[in-house]
C-alpha cells in the first residue's frame, strides 16, 4: 500500500490516512463519524503494535511520526525526536495509552538495545514507532509493520514523499 505526501502542509492528513488504513484508529467519514476499518486494509493479525520506519537521513521519519502521534491523540508539545534519549514515551489523550517512539540511529549494536530494556517496550502491547530499526531487527516481533519512506519528487511537488508498506504474512 502507498500514500504520497506532496508537501508538509499535507502531513497530518497523510498520517490520519495511514493510521486508518493500517488500523491504528477507526476510519472516519467527512463528518468525523467513526467507521470500522475495511478488512482488506488491516493485516491478518489486526492493527500493528510495532511499526518500523526505514528511510534515509532527512526523508521525514521524525516529521511523519510526530504527525501520526498528533492524530492518535498525543499533545503536540510533548512530541520530539528521541535521538539522544533513544526512546520517548507519549500518552494518548483521552485514553492514557502509551506510545513508544524509538530512534535507534545512535545505537552501536543490539546489545545496547537489550541493555536498555528495548524488548520490554516492544512486547508490552503498546504502540511502538521505530526510526532506524536495522540495529534492533533481531528482536522485533514477527508481525512488525515495515514502512519505507522515499523521496519521490514530481513537477509541482519537489518535496514529495512516498510511504509504502505491506502487512506481515
Amino acid at each position: 500500500m502507498t500514500i504520497y505526501i506532496d508537501n508538509i502542509e499535507g502531513i497530518d492528513d497523510a498520517a490520519r490516512s495511514f493510521a486508518e488504513r493500517v488500523g491504528l484508529m477507526p476510519a472516519t467519514d467527512r463528518e468525523g463519524v467513526g467507521l470500522v476499518p475495511a478488512t482488506d486494509m488491516v493485516g491478518a493479525g489486526g492493527s500493528p503494535r510495532v511499526v518500523a520506519f526505514r528511510a534515509g537521513m532527512g526523508a521525514g521519519k521524525t516529521t511523519f511520526i510526530s504527525a501520526l502521534c498528533r492524530v492518535l491523540g498525543v499533545e503536540s508539545d510533548e512530541i520530539s525526536s528521541p535521538t539522544f534519549a533513544i526512546i520517548n514515551v507519549y500518552e494518548r489523550v483521552p485514553s492514557g495509552e502509551e506510545i513508544y517512539h524509538f530512534d535507534c540511529y545512535r545505537l552501536e549494536d543490539l546489545g545496547e538495545a537489550l541493555d536498555m530494556g528495548a524488548e520490554d517496550y516492544l512486547y508490552s502491547g503498546s504502540l511502538c514507532l521505530i526510526e532506524w530499526p536495522d540495529v534492533i531487527e533481531g528482536i522485533l516481533p514477527d508481525d512488525t509493520l515495515y514502512v519505507d519512506i522515499t523521496q519521490s519528487p514530481i513537477a509541482g511537488a519537489p518535496e514529495r514523499r512516498q510511504l509504502s508498506w505491506n502487512f506481515p504474512a
